[in-house]
């Protein structure tokens, strides 16, 4: 049995990151709805879990340095997010068999980490996805 939230987890890290490197530099806010779709608070107020867990997901990734952030709205968004310095170079960065498999710019654009993540995203099945995302995290591109 696949654990869903883990999934999750991996497509929101995506659709953030890209989010952000899609307007990098500029600092702005990222909002869970746009990231994990919409949600309705129950009757107390609550947000759902999967709501919370894509919240969770942006605070995560700040503490592990892979985004700033000034402030948060609620727990609807991070205000004025970035990112950092060290995951746009991740981002940036092609990862090595992406120079083995030509010296074409266009192939050396497709093996760069970020596009990578979009083309798992637009095409690739959640396993892909989450494997893209994992191996981004825990074992990142180095520059050569």
């Amino acid at each position: 049995m696949a654990d869903l939230h883990i999934e999750d987890f991996y497509r929101d890290t995506a659709a953030i990151l890209i989010h952000l490197y899609n307007r990098f530099p500029r600092k702005g806010a990222v909002f869970v709805e746009d990231i994990a779709g919409d949600d309705e608070p129950d009757e107390f107020g609550l947000h759902s879990n999967r709501h919370m867990a894509c919240f969770g997901t942006m605070l995560w990734l700040a503490d592990e340095g892979l985004l700033r952030y000034e402030s948060v709205i609620g727990q609807d968004a991070v205000d004025q997010a970035v990112l950092t310095a060290e995951c746009f170079n991740r981002l940036s960065t092609q990862y090595p068999e992406g120079e083995a498999a030509g010296g074409s710019g266009l192939i050396r654009e497709a093996a760069l980490a970020v596009n990578r993540i979009r083309q798992c995203m637009a095409n690739g099945t959640s396993t892909e996805l989450s494997e893209t995302v994992h191996r981004f995290l825990f074992d990142p591109p180095t520059r050569l």
